[in-house]
């Protein structure tokens, strides 16, 4: 494999589809058990790849270099082999980063919750605190040092102005769950969803039923893999692309729904 995807379960990504439309290489999808993975990173035979769950930690020890970026994040979604060398980076971060301003969605001084405490909460975290959050919680399913149950989220933090999903909870094939139910936080102005398949997941329709802004993970995805390209190739992209590319693969995917 020269550039492609590894992960556990892949069977709902679009990340082929989008890096063929980027760029002039054939994207593998390469699915990984936890013994493969480690053999795989070993061998690290591939030009360049994307990382996503549950390896965007895992990867690190197999790095040589790490951009400050994913350093301060502690997450790598981008694996760049130079001569031998495995150098990472987090294009999340970026893609998070433009969705919110894509959406105008405003978190400056506001108290923001994140759902989910793995690698892509950690970017959106660091987005939040690059743009001046005033308060970021972070909820998971178990309390660890980062994160606090959602128990005590629905207690204590139901004035929260902002929410982002970056837990599964809502993605194909479970597409009826939902991570919270909004009429819950009365102050809460937006809504982003980090998932993408579904193209709209329950949460982000009754954030519309509620008169929120709801905006869905793909332009994320497709943001990131724009930046991911930029690393893989080298080379600059025009951000117009990623509108273009979503927006075509937005159509696509809602005619085959119908």
């Amino acid at each position: 494999m020269e550039y492609g995807l590894i992960g556990e379960k892949l069977g709902h990504s679009y990340s082929k589809d989008i890096h063929e439309m980027l760029a002039d290489y054939t994207y593998d999808i390469c699915p990984l058990t936890k013994e493969e993975f480690a053999t795989f990173m070993e061998k690290h035979d591939f030009k360049s790849i994307n990382v996503t769950i549950p390896y965007k930690q895992a990867v690190i020890p197999y790095l040589d270099e790490m951009d400050e970026n994913a350093k301060a994040i502690g997450a790598v979604n981008t694996i760049v082999n130079q001569n031998g060398k495995l150098y990472g980076h987090n294009t999340d971060f970026s893609g998070f980063l433009y969705m919110l301003q894509k959406h105008s969605i405003e978190v400056t001084g506001k108290k923001c919750i994140v759902l989910g405490d793995g690698g892509a909460s950690k970017a959106v975290v660091a987005v939040l605190k690059k743009l001046g959050a005033k308060e970021i919680i972070i909820v998971d399913i178990v309390k660890t040092e980062s994160a606090i149950t959602y128990e005590e989220c629905f207690e204590k933090h139901t004035n929260a102005e902002f929410i982002a999903n970056t837990s599964p909870v809502g993605m194909y094939p479970k597409c009826d769950a939902s991570p919270v139910d909004l009429t819950k936080f009365p102050n809460c102005t937006a809504v982003a969803d980090a998932i993408y398949n579904p193209l709209e997941t329950k949460l982000i329709t009754q954030a519309k039923e509620l008169g929120i802004i709801g905006v869905n993970g793909l332009e994320m995805l497709v943001a990131q893999a724009l930046y991911a390209v930029e690393f893989f190739l080298d080379t600059k992209l025009d951000e117009a692309k990623i509108d273009e590319i979503f927006q075509k693969i937005y159509q696509a995917k809602k005619e085959a729904n119908h």
